[in-house]
């Protein structure tokens, strides 16, 4: 229970006859990071690996390069990515920034004013 009071929470929800629902920013993250890298042309979130090798690493990896500040139920989110090569920057960050601003709103109901991208890195394919 210590651990969990630690964390930084957001009350969702809250009722007196039926209790509340509280999210984490860790989940928030969470969401954020799945959304970006679902994205074509996103290779990674700086300093993690692809969702593909999510389940065998963990949650944690995934989530780096991730931050999220939630005020007063209003969400900012700020993404370090690495770009596959060929993909157009700009374009791939808009349907970046559309993903997760879609996904925290309809998975928590919060509203995500804010979705700031940084371009850690280009990934360049090698020829199979």
């Amino acid at each position: 229970m210590e651990r969990e009071a630690e964390k930084s929470t957001v009350t969702l929800q809250e009722d007196e006859r039926i209790g509340s629902v509280k999210i984490a920013d860790d989940v928030v993250e969470l969401i954020a990071a799945l959304a970006a890298t679902e994205v074509n042309g996103v290779s990674s979130l700086a300093g993690n690996l692809t969702n593909e090798l999510m389940s065998k690493v963990g949650i944690k990896n995934l989530t780096k390069g991730v931050k999220v500040e939630v005020l007063e139920g209003n969400v900012r989110v700020d993404l370090a990515v690495t770009i596959e090569y060929g993909y157009n920057i700009p374009e791939t960050c808009q349907k970046v920034q559309g993903k997760v601003k879609a996904a925290i709103e309809n998975m928590t109901g919060l509203v995500c004013s804010d979705v700031n991208i940084r371009i850690a890195g280009i990934n360049m394919k090698k020829d199979k």
